[in-house]
């Protein structure tokens, strides 16, 4: 039985399997440009907003909290919400800035 399959394979596999590995290549090569592709650009672009901030910038956090930056350290931000109140935040809590 064994061998039966291995030679109806050997007669027109060549062929089949060509079009097989174009057919992979080509879902592998839809997955890079549909889904991982982008999800890297919008991690460099996180990555950048986050060095970017300075004092002074209005921006949101990720759980809706919008505030002006008031100190910015290594890894935290300190956010001036309204009347002197002033909460500190990781910097990967800042989701986007506010363009005036």
């Amino acid at each position: 039985m064994l061998v039966s399959i291995i030679a109806q394979a050997a007669a027109g596999g060549s062929q089949a399997m060509i079009y097989q590995i174009v057919m992979w290549v080509g879902i592998i090569g839809v997955f890079y440009f549909f889904m991982i592709r982008p999800q890297q650009k919008k991690q460099k672009e996180q990555k950048e907003l986050l060095a970017g901030i300075k004092k002074g910038d209005e921006v949101v956090t990720i759980g809706g909290l919008h505030g002006k930056v008031f100190l910015v350290d290594e890894a935290t931000v300190t956010l001036d919400l309204d009347k002197g109140v002033k909460l500190t935040f990781d910097k990967s809590a800042i989701s986007r800035t506010i363009k005036a």
